[in-house]
């Protein structure tokens, strides 16, 4: 028989995985209360995270979880989940607050790894998250404008997607700079560097080796085999030579959260917490997104699919239905290279160029889809076809002061 007492589950985590299974679920309020707590009051959405980067709004990749939950029955909740106590089922937040949960869906993204490499945390900066975003921003404005040039060298440190996509728009936008706070153009170096012997790994030579190409086209120098091995505040020690710079950005190295060690969760080999077939690392409990120990996990694809999947088992469990295992779907990979250039990758299928591009606009309007209303999510994605930055941040500051 149907239990008629609602079940209360809580969702800790405001990315991709934990909002889509709380809409998910909010379809069947009569038979849930949700909770989401998020220690951000919006969903970072990392797939153009990188325009924000370079100078567009930061309402394309931050939306607000009240807009996104608008009328919608979640509860929401800002505070960060510390610890867990399993017997009572409650999850404590930093502030000693304490929530109920029946089924718990842990969705926290990973942390930044700078492995233990003497100054990356001090002096680089990262593109994760809006305040770092702002922060990159400004330095780029900052040092223009009280230089009246280029820094040496911009390092990219990593030869990931991400590293890639802000690589290849860098210059261009570092001369969009210049040419609005009126300074002489000089030469801009920009390094990608990676660690390992061939960009993107994780993908085929092949595609790797388009990437490099058009990379090298766009003026961006590739350095493969290099190991950061120190930062200080102007130079950048690779193999151990030190090479001049005040912009390094890393987008190189994540680490499963701390909360789940801290909580004695079973982490494997790879890091990942241990999970079943129903995405359950323990009873009641289940991991989405990043941290889970899934074969695409740190992709917003799987991320998404994670949340209806432990969603669709929650409710199947509640009609007293058996619940279905999991089947990792292969993710679509489309890489943005410089302005209408993309490297688009599905199993054995490759695809180069602007025809890549307009796949992946047309992915980031069902990513939108995923998570917005129509009409919003259309708005959005219509707004982040803008070719030139459009909301310089050093500007609108000094005009407001």
């Amino acid at each position: 028989m149907k239990s008629n007492k609602k079940t209360n589950i809580i969702v800790v985590g405001g990315g991709f995985g934990g909002v889509k299974s709380a809409l998910k679920l909010a379809s069947y309020s009569e038979l849930f209360n949700i909770t989401l707590i998020s220690d951000l009051p919006y969903l970072v959405y990392y797939p153009t995270l990188f325009h924000s980067a370079l100078g567009q709004k930061t309402n394309l990749t931050s939306i607000e979880l009240s807009h996104i939950f608008n009328k919608k029955n979640v509860n929401l909740v800002h505070g960060k989940a510390v610890s867990i106590d399993r017997k009572s089922k409650q999850i404590i937040l930093e502030d000693n607050s304490t929530h109920s949960y029946d089924k718990l869906i842990l969705s926290m993204g990973e942390v930044a790894n700078y492995f233990n490499i003497d100054g990356l945390d001090k002096f680089s900066y990262s593109v994760k998250s809006e305040p770092e975003v702002i922060k990159f921003n400004r330095h780029l404005h900052d040092y223009l404008l009280t230089n009246k040039r280029p820094d040496h060298n911009y390092f990219v440190i990593g030869a990931g997607p991400t590293g890639i996509e802000l690589a290849s728009r860098l210059p261009e936008y570092i001369n969009y700079l210049m040419d609005l706070h009126d300074i002489e153009h000089k030469t801009v170096r920009v390094e990608l560097i990676e660690a390992r012997n061939q960009l993107l790994p994780m993908f085929s030579k092949k595609y790797s080796q388009q990437i490099a190409h058009r990379l090298a086209k766009l003026g961006v120098s590739v350095k493969l085999n290099s190991a950061v091995t120190g930062l200080n505040e102007n130079q950048l020690f690779i193999n151990g030579t030190g090479q001049d710079s005040n912009t390094v950005i890393w987008t190189a190295g994540v680490s499963t959260n701390p909360f789940y060690k801290n909580n004695e969760f079973i982490i494997n080999k790879r890091g990942k917490v241990t999970t079943d077939v129903y995405l359950q690392t323990e009873e009641d409990i289940f991991i989405a997104g990043d941290n889970a120990s899934t074969p695409y996990s740190g992709l917003a694809q799987t991320a998404l699919n994670d949340g209806v999947f432990i969603a669709n088992n929650i409710i199947r469990q509640k009609k007293n239905k058996m619940m279905r295992s999991y089947c990792p779907k292969v993710p679509i990979s489309i890489i943005p290279v410089g302005k209408k250039w993309a490297g688009f990758s599905y199993k054995k299928i490759s695809l180069f160029g602007f025809s890549a591009a307009i796949l992946r606009q047309f992915g980031d309007l069902d990513g939108y889809l995923k998570l917005l209303p129509l009409s919003q999510a259309f708005k959005l994605w219509l707004e982040s076809f803008a070719d030139e930055p459009n909301d310089c941040i050093y500007c609108s500051t000094q005009n407001n002061l």
